[in-house]
């Protein structure tokens, strides 16, 4: 478990000591904060490392309810995963401060980051900018709906791998390569392992991440943290299964 303090530099140290780190997803539209308890009971058996909340479709005030209810209950470190500016509570323990660059939409570029800047001047919240590459995973997902771009072509690795390199060299901190909520296709192995020979920061993968096969794929590639969000939202009870623990030593 990470603490709530820094917590991009503790991406850091674990990356130089090679340890995986594992981010549960939790969607405020779709998580009743009710029941977060045992939901988070299926979590905190598990070496989990933080959480992301958010999602495409939140209506304002839900992340806030959702992570005020967490804070109550896990020590975990909090961190916004947000689909618009009006997603960020000052609540939780960090952002992820998205710029979507597979996508042209200038909106998702630097307009919602604009609008975020009142949110999160003296909010306290670790900044956390994040270059954010949607990659077709099969399915048609809230991301490409909402932002009105189309995802990267898993089929073109060079393509997405100078896009991640752009993101790098404007200053992002982090990629996140996404196949997507519900993705069929998780990130291919040969193309998370192609970003890391060519990257120096760290790299998260999500989307379509079901089978301990899968999350062995991602980290032997390269990963620095892995995302599991839909599988577990479907089935708590699957994290078990999924993580098989060995990767967590």
């Amino acid at each position: 478990m990470m603490h709530a303090t820094n917590i991009y530099d503790q991406i850091l140290a674990a990356r130089k000591k090679n340890r995986k780190l594992l981010a549960i997803l939790l969607d405020p539209d779709k998580q009743d904060p009710g029941e977060i308890e045992n939901c988070l009971k299926n979590i905190h058996d598990q070496p989990v490392d933080l959480l992301l909340v958010g999602g495409s479709t939140v209506m304002n005030g839900q992340t806030q309810v959702l992570v005020r209810r967490i804070k109550e209950i896990s020590t975990l470190p909090v961190v916004l995963f947000p689909g618009d500016h009006s997603q960020i509570t000052t609540e939780a323990d960090a952002l992820l401060f998205l710029s979507l660059l597979s996508g042209r939409n200038p909106e998702y570029l630097v307009s919602q980051q604009v609008k975020a800047v009142p949110l999160i001047r003296d909010s306290g919240l670790e900044v956390i900018p994040t270059a954010y590459i949607l990659v077709d995973g099969g399915v048609t997902t809230s991301v490409q709906r909402v932002s009105q771009t189309e995802p990267m072509d898993p089929g073109n690795e060079e393509r997405i791998i100078q896009t991640a390199m752009a993101g790098m060299y404007m200053g992002h901190k982090l990629v996140y390569l996404e196949a997507g909520s519900g993705a069929r296709n998780p990130v291919s192995g040969p193309l998370i392992s192609g970003l890391r020979s060519r990257l120096d920061i760290p790299i998260i993968v999500g989307g379509g991440i079901r089978s301990h096969e899968q999350l062995a794929t991602a980290f032997e590639n390269g990963a620095d943290m892995a995302v599991i969000g839909t599988a577990f939202e479907q089935d708590p009870a699957i994290l078990r299964q999924i993580l098989n623990n060995e990767h967590f030593h």
